[in-house]
């Protein structure tokens, strides 16, 4: 019995860590694999919706609701600037409305929101800054997106920004930032909005793409992979049966940026919670005494003309740039796989974002306000 123990001891040990190594290298061999599956699927995806030529630029993506804009100013989709009474802006002067006069330092900060067009945005002024002459410099992709940050990282990053040399661009998701709380000069803000139903969606099934989380899973090759059950969890199935993730409840904590407020109300705790009233009034305090521009994605002819008259330094020739190359700029993160998602549905979510769909309201107001400021020939026709 002792020799067959110590045989035992001795055979045991060496076959389990023979097996746990197999399972091991199966593991990463079936994750591999799957990644490369993905990256395989994609690729067909992007080259078949490549070969389908123009036509298909518009479908989805970062662009989806601006489908039918055309250079010159052609509809935009309903409820755009064209059903606004013009005559009540008529009185409006642009200096009256314009942050960027009050800036001596030609510092401009792009905040982003997610899922806003933010990324055409982003690349925009990317090419902008060869043909303007300033310095772009964003952000860092990080393994878990923190828009909130202590004292000391707000801190470490209003330095960072103050020493980059004027004119120059800096571009992060992250809630605003008071400059002049840290004794330094505030910089210039933009920033974009979006019906906030509709951007909810969009990021839905932006984090679902499997592009996306192949990117991520080879920036961050420690990152788990989503269960296939959560993958396959379409939009609506999740708001009718009461999904956690699809219950926006006011007051609520959310990890999926699903708040437009919270980037416009800045770094307060009290600014996180959902459709709150405070989150509200603080976003629209700040938007009109600290933003140049909150353009909407809707509306991208007026949002552009308006960051062109207001934010000139930066923007100069935006509006033709933009659409000499709107076959690039379609492209950006646009979403193949963002299915319909009927109104019914919509009209469900829609209860629950009063407030979001207030700020909103209030932000295109505001821009069509600074655009009817210009007073531009043929202003109507051209929004």
């Amino acid at each position: 019995m002792t020799t067959l123990a110590r045989l035992w001891r001795q055979y045991v040990p060496a076959r389990v860590s023979e097996l746990l190594a197999v399972v091991s290298l199966t593991s990463t061999c079936m994750l591999f694999l799957h990644t490369s599956h993905l990256q395989s699927q994609l690729a067909t995806y992007t080259n078949q919706l490549d070969a389908s030529g123009p036509a298909s630029t518009f479908t989805n993506g970062a662009l989806e609701g601006v489908a039918n804009h055309i250079k010159g100013g052609s509809q935009q989709k309903s409820g755009s600037c064209k059903n606004y009474d013009w005559e009540q802006f008529r009185h409006l002067e642009p200096l009256s409305l314009n942050n960027t006069v009050h800036h001596k330092k030609m510092t401009l900060v792009f905040n982003r929101v997610p899922k806003v067009g933010s990324q055409s945005t982003m690349e925009l002024l990317r090419t902008l800054s060869y043909k303007n002459g300033f310095t772009f410099h964003k952000d860092r992709p990080q393994k878990v997106e923190n828009i909130k940050l202590t004292e000391r990282e707000q801190k470490r990053l209003v330095q960072l920004v103050d020493v980059f040399r004027p004119p120059s661009v800096y571009v992060k998701h992250v809630c605003y930032i008071n400059f002049t709380t840290f004794n330094i000069t505030q910089p210039i803000y933009i920033n974009m909005v979006r019906d906030p139903v509709e951007r909810v969606i969009s990021w839905y099934y932006y984090v679902r793409a499997p592009w996306y989380f192949v990117e991520r899973k080879q920036a961050f090759p420690e990152l788990p992979l989503p269960s296939p059950a959560w993958l396959r969890k379409d939009y609506e199935t999740c708001v009718r049966t009461g999904d956690r993730e699809c219950q926006y409840r006011e007051g609520d904590e959310r990890p999926d940026f699903a708040q437009l407020t919270e980037f416009f109300c800045g770094q307060d705790k009290k600014c996180t919670g959902f459709n709150t009233d405070y989150a509200l009034q603080k976003a629209k305090e700040n938007v009109e005494r600290n933003y140049a521009v909150v353009g909407v994605l809707e509306d991208l002819n007026t949002t552009l003309t308006v960051l062109e008259h207001y934010v000139p330094r930066f923007f100069k020739g935006a509006k033709d740039h933009y659409w000499n190359e709107v076959q690039k700029f379609s492209k950006v993160n646009r979403n193949i796989y963002k299915p319909q998602v009927p109104q019914e549905v919509k009209e469900i979510v829609r209860k629950n974002f009063t407030r979001e769909m207030e700020f909103y309201e209030f932000c295109r107001r505001r821009l069509y306000m600074q655009y009817a400021a210009l007073k531009l020939p043929q202003q109507e026709d051209n929004c």
